[in-house]
């Protein structure tokens, strides 16, 4: 169990208010640490996953582009209507 101070103990007060102040600031620290660990992880397979879909995109759009530009789909550019 701690022991309390004698109430006209001052050094001691004050060494235990500023080991509680020193405490709070690394514990501060470190929950800040942790926040940001867990955003960058988040973050992280959010922006894999986003990747991941635009490459899937990217190379669908590659292999349709031939067909839909034989078809005359919006790859096809401008028709030429004078013939």
């Amino acid at each position: 169990m701690p022991r309390r101070p004698h109430p006209l103990d001052h050094d001691l007060m004050h060494a235990l208010h500023d080991q509680a102040l020193a405490d709070a600031e690394r514990l501060r620290r470190e929950a800040i640490d942790d926040f940001w660990r867990g955003a960058d992880q988040v973050l992280g397979g959010w922006a894999s996953g986003a990747r991941r879909s635009a490459e899937r995109l990217a190379r669908r759009l590659q292999r349709r582009a031939p067909h839909r530009a034989g078809a005359g789909g919006p790859l096809a550019g401008p028709r030429d209507r004078t013939a």
